[in-house]
């Protein structure tokens, strides 16, 4: 039986550049022909809900943000190891929620997933807009490009579809939900 993977983007749209790996998953999605042992999910408004991720799936990438030291746009992979030794020294809302889910799964359950947290590094988290900052949109293809890289060192190969679909379209679909079609 094949492993389960899953691709979770975490973060809220509501803030510009914090929901950065929502739109990040979305746009692979979208964007990539997905293998059918893989879940790609909008992790945004699961909370703590998503610590069933980490017990029942072999190996879970998180797409976010980081407040790591670094310029807007770089891009950092961290293991859950890594990412517990950081404790509560995480400044927004989202890594101080994904500590707590690891640190919980951790203790529970020692059959508790491999996890990859792929973070890029924001411009701004403050603004109350549902898009992505002019800074961040133009730095976005690099953290695509380290997720697609850090996929295929573990064996899943993601192929581009025949027809893409823009970032600007995908920003423009999460701020006009009702525009949006699912498939």
């Amino acid at each position: 039986m094949d492993k389960k993977y899953a691709l979770i983007g975490i973060g809220n749209i509501m803030f510009s550049d914090d929901g950065l790996g929502i739109y990040a998953a979305e746009y692979i999605r979208r964007n990539f022909n997905i293998p059918s042992n893989i879940t790609v999910l909008d992790g945004g408004g699961l909370g703590f809900t998503l610590m069933t991720y980490f017990q029942e799936y072999e190996k879970v990438y998180i797409l976010g943000t980081t407040s790591v030291e670094g310029n807007s746009g770089d891009v950092f992979l961290f293991s859950k190891d890594e990412i517990i030794g950081q404790g509560t020294t995480r400044q927004s809302a989202n890594e101080v929620e994904v500590v707590m889910m690891l640190e919980i799964c951790s203790v529970l359950d020692d059959a508790m997933s491999d996890v990859e947290i792929i973070a890029m590094k924001p411009h701004d988290i403050m603004p109350v807009e549902a898009t992505l900052t002019p800074e961040i949109q133009k730095e976005f293809p690099k953290l695509i490009e380290k997720t697609i890289e850090t996929l295929a060192k573990d064996g899943i190969i993601l192929e581009e579809k025949e027809s893409q679909t823009s970032l600007k379209d995908i920003l423009f679909d999460y701020a006009n939900p009702t525009q949006q079609i699912h498939v």
